[in-house]
């Protein structure tokens, strides 16, 4: 017995010993970032009163993963199948309030928080062998694929959501929910899908929605049955907090950082001493703030150039920012 219980004691020893390195491993820029946004099982949005969305939700499962974290991919995918998942569908509610008496009144999905949350499964599937996420990614797939696809003016395009975004003779649509190295993997695992032909159409809507002095992307652009883009009636007509993924998701997509499609980001990044976080495309009125770390890690990842230093005070959609453009830079690399 005593021979036994020396043999668990060595067991549990190495145990621990594997568990510290595997810890010790992980990037600390992501170590910092749970510390900081990570509330049990949700990724908490410190800049808007503490909410979590879905995006939050994809984002901190595809981080996980990124860094071989299976503890807290599982925590965020408990948490996030557990709260936000409806019950129609294979889709999920785009924001949780914890202080509302409803938490999830809005029942509504954001098509990008489901397209991250697919990929983050699909990407956890492959890299710890587990069926039940493949599985689940696969649901979540097929939900996009059968709820929020549609062909318009020409284009196949993803519907922001299932409700609010299909107008008489319009579409409106969100450039930064085109998570182009998403729809890569999801072409990877179906051909025969509408993954590559979105990602195609996607380049030619970024390469027609030039406004401005910057010829940039608004936030939310509107397509007209005959194929005129607009930014949508209903937003502010900026490139803003959501369009500064456009780039970013391109490039990580295997965009060259040359292309004449970036190039207008760039140009807009470096047209003054301190980048700005918005522009509007309309008047041309600049942010009267700077962009933010996370926003300048973008720039810094499209020119090639080293990452800002995160000074440890960023809200949580910069920090996410970051850590998003230190991924596409990893990924990227020649292997």
């Amino acid at each position: 017995m005593a021979a036994r219980g020396r043999r668990i004691a060595l067991l549990g020893l190495l145990l621990s010993l594997s568990l510290l390195q595997a810890c010790a491993t992980l990037d600390p820029q992501w170590s910092a970032y749970k510390a900081r946004f990570l509330d049990g099982g949700r990724i908490v949005d410190t800049g808007n009163r503490g909410v979590s969305h879905s995006e939050g939700q994809g984002w901190g499962m595809l981080f996980a993963e990124a860094h071989g974290d299976r503890q807290a991919f599982d925590r965020l995918w408990d948490w996030t199948r557990s709260h936000l998942q409806r019950d129609d569908l294979a889709l999920f509610a785009w924001r949780f309030d914890p202080a509302a008496t409803d938490p999830v009144a809005d029942r509504n999905n954001a098509s990008d928080g489901d397209v991250l949350i697919a990929w983050a499964l699909l990407r956890a599937a492959q890299r710890w062998q587990e069926p039940s996420y493949a599985d689940a990614s696969a649901a979540i797939r097929q939900a996009i694929a059968e709820q929020l696809l549609r062909t318009h003016a020409g284009y196949r395009v993803l519907l922001p959501g299932l409700v609010g975004f299909e107008r008489d003779e319009q579409l409106v649509v969100n450039l930064s929910y085109l998570v182009v190295p998403a729809f890569q993997a999801f072409a990877l695992q179906e051909p025969d899908g509408d993954w590559q032909r979105l990602v195609e159409d996607g380049e030619r809507l970024l390469a027609g929605a030039r406004f401005g002095a910057h010829a940039l992307p608004p936030d939310w652009l509107a397509v007209d049955r005959d194929g005129t883009l607009a930014p949508a009636e209903g937003w502010p007509p900026r490139f803003g907090f959501d369009a500064v993924r456009v780039p970013l998701y391109h490039y990580w997509g295997g965009m060259p950082a040359s292309d004449s499609k970036l190039a207008p980001f760039t140009a807009f990044w470096r047209c003054c001493e301190t980048p700005h976080a918005w522009v509007d495309l309309r008047s041309g009125e600049l942010s009267p703030y700077p962009a933010s770390t996370g926003v300048r890690a973008i720039g810094a990842l499209l020119e090639g150039a080293a990452a800002p230093v995160e000074n440890g005070n960023e809200d949580y959609y910069s920090a996410s920012l970051a850590l998003l453009a230190a991924l596409a830079r990893d990924d990227r690399q020649p292997r």
